[in-house]
């Protein structure tokens, strides 16, 4: 099993310059529209099929099943507006963006903005304790520092965030909209405006087609399991990348190399880990070439394995259940002190 490693001395900057020529000479960098142009329109199609479904249905509890292929569909509906956000799908940046908000905002009822803003300064500080989003101090709690002195229902989460998390995840689907509206809500309404329609066009077609379709009651259920296994299923695949490997603070001074391969872990597993994780289960790879398509991950993984191996830089990868393993012990390890504290 893959443990985590230690701290490396700093590298220079330029140790990143040989590995991109490689990649670019390998032709890993360049775009690949028509497939993500034919990915897109099946992913749409499906969807559609998927509600069809419903429609045909109708207010039969049978119906309720196929809000777990519509969250699943909506995950890689999610993936597509990631992608957008790297630029990774063709050579305009305003077709980007319209991707991106068609995708979040009007598929998804989340704001294209909020994410781009949150996800890229994941990318430039990753895992970093004062600059990454992702390990910032909220519901969960990443570092002693950030557990330390908390009561009542944070304290509560805190001591037992490693038994929660995935149960917390079915909340994740409700979380992304209620933060990218409070996002949307503190920009300038010139801004927002466009973002905030689109998500109201959403909000106004998803919901009509599930009364329209199913009684109340149905309705309700077939949004909470559509939204609870969009959370479960967006979470896992984020989760394992960079929970409990290294975590630099303001003091550490890394080189674009080591900031992205340290803090990150791939996981293996085939072609079905791969399409479950949208190929973000080579997230060394996706860190240093954000803007590589997402189909080319793979690819360039032995060539940044063997590149690393080379200068010998630690390189993590391993299987999927070890990989959440890594990280829930890391979550169990931050919430020890208080456990002890409460005992």
């Amino acid at each position: 099993m893959a443990q985590p490693i230690a701290l490396s001395p700093p590298t220079r900057g330029s140790d990143f310059s040989p590995l991109l020529r490689e990649i670019k000479s390998a032709g890993l960098l360049e775009r690949r529209t028509a497939a993500y142009a034919m990915a897109i329109g099946i992913n749409v199609v499906l969807m559609g099929l998927t509600w069809a479904g419903a429609a045909v249905l109708g207010s039969t509890w049978w119906v309720l099943l196929l809000a777990i292929p519509l969250g699943i569909l909506t995950t890689r509906a999610a993936f597509f507006g990631h992608d957008a956000g790297h630029q990774q799908i063709a050579g305009s940046r305003k077709l980007h963006d319209w991707i991106g908000l068609v995708h979040g905002n009007l598929l998804l009822g989340m704001s294209y903005g909020w994410w781009n803003d949150k996800h890229n300064r994941h990318h430039a500080n990753p895992n970093h304790t004062d600059k990454d989003p992702d390990v910032g101090e909220g519901v969960l709690v990443w570092t002693l520092e950030q557990a330390e002195g908390r009561t009542g229902l944070h304290g509560w989460l805190s001591r037992n965030q490693a038994l929660i998390f995935f149960p917390l995840l079915t909340l994740e689907g409700f979380n992304l909209k209620v933060s990218s509206i409070r996002f949307l809500l503190g920009r300038p309404r010139r801004e927002a405006r466009l973002e905030l329609g689109l998500m109201a066009a959403h909000l106004v077609l998803y919901f009509s087609a599930l009364f329209l379709i199913m009684s109340p009651g149905q309705a309700v259920l077939f949004a909470l399991i559509h939204h609870m296994v969009f959370g479960l299923h967006l979470g896992s695949v984020f989760a394992p990348n960079h929970k409990g490997m290294e975590m630099p603070d303001g003091d550490t001074q890394w080189g674009h190399l080591d900031k992205q391969v340290l803090t990150s872990r791939n996981v293996d597993g085939g072609l079905v880990i791969d399409w479950m994780m949208g190929g973000l289960n080579y997230q060394i790879e996706h860190h240093l070439f954000p803007s590589m398509p997402r189909a080319n991950l793979r690819f360039a993984q032995p060539i940044v394995q063997e590149y690393c191996q080379r200068i010998g830089m630690p390189y993590v990868t391993t299987g999927l259940i070890d990989s959440y393993r890594m990280g829930l012990r890391h979550m169990h390890e931050v919430g020890r002190e208080l456990r002890e504290q409460h005992a």
